[in-house]
């Protein structure tokens, strides 16, 4: 069953709202932290991907949120019978049109550059 981008991008917001309203543990780095500070930025393939210079910490929370992110984009795919390739995609384009300005977005060429 074929589903529009349309159909799929609604699907795919409400999936990636879930990820992102997750609580981390007290006084432990969070994705929006890690953000603002230039640590992680989003990446074409709907993942987040940790710019240089970042602690181990934001690696940490990068593995974790990729991981995160890659079960619910498996979920979606399969539930509506189109490739994971796709579903990350679509994702991607979404998170990195919602960065706010100042934040680190992967562009075209794999270079980090700031919204």
């Amino acid at each position: 069953m074929a589903m529009t981008r349309r159909m799929l991008g609604r699907v795919f917001l409400g999936a990636a709202m879930a990820v992102g309203v997750a609580v981390p543990p007290a006084k432990a780095l969070d994705l929006e932290e890690a953000k603002a500070k230039g640590w992680i930025g989003e990446r074409r393939d709907g993942y987040v991907g940790v710019v240089g210079g970042a602690p181990a910490e934001a690696v940490a929370l990068a593995d974790q949120i990729n991981n995160e992110r890659r079960a619910v984009y498996t979920g979606v795919a399969n539930n509506n019978g189109v490739p994971l390739p796709q579903v990350e995609a679509l994702a991607g384009q979404k998170l990195i049109d919602r960065a706010a300005p100042g934040q680190f977005v992967m562009d075209a060429a794999g270079r980090w550059i700031r919204k």
